[in-house]
């Protein structure tokens, strides 16, 4: 994957909104390989849209194009989109991901404990996170009707000091 990122730092963003309790800091997540997150980026005053996913969501499938041309037009603005699997084989997560390619972080959540941190209604689900770690936006499910309103509050978000 193109990016490595910092558990803590995402679960710091989390602590931070209230979200989740002191019990988040145990969730481990690791690259679809299976390899543990490492420390390669830091997630300060970065835009984070967290996006909950599984190869079985239908609406995942429109939502990833979207994703990676969010990711292409403001990543250099300082957006930085996070996708997490819920499958519970990886492999699924793969066959997807050979399918729809992500030009951006995936991640997976073996246990299922981040997603149970963030409360999931739905899938996808998806958490626009300022720059100061507060979440702002949240979305269950994907629509085409909505896109425009989701890239006002990406670009407003980018826009905060």
């Amino acid at each position: 994957m193109q990016f490595r990122v910092i558990t803590a730092a995402l679960l710091g963003c989390l602590l931070g909104s209230g979200i989740v309790s002191s019990k988040a800091l145990a969730i481990e997540l690791s690259e679809l390989d299976g390899s543990p997150v490492s420390s390669m980026q830091q997630l300060n005053g970065k835009v984070i849209l967290v996006d909950f996913w599984a190869s079985w969501c239908v609406p995942c499938r429109k939502s990833f194009p979207w994703l990676n041309a969010m990711q292409q037009r403001h990543g250099a603005e300082g957006l930085l989109v996070l996708a997490v699997n819920e499958d519970n084989e990886r492999s699924d997560a793969r066959r997807f991901l050979q399918q729809i390619p992500a030009q951006f972080a995936v991640l997976y959540d073996e246990a299922g404990a981040l997603a149970q941190q963030y409360r999931l209604m739905g899938m996808p689900s998806s958490f626009l996170i300022d720059k100061k770690g507060q979440i702002r936006y949240r979305h269950i499910g994907f629509k085409q009707a909505d896109i425009a309103g989701y890239e006002t509050q990406i670009r407003q978000l980018l826009a905060e000091e």
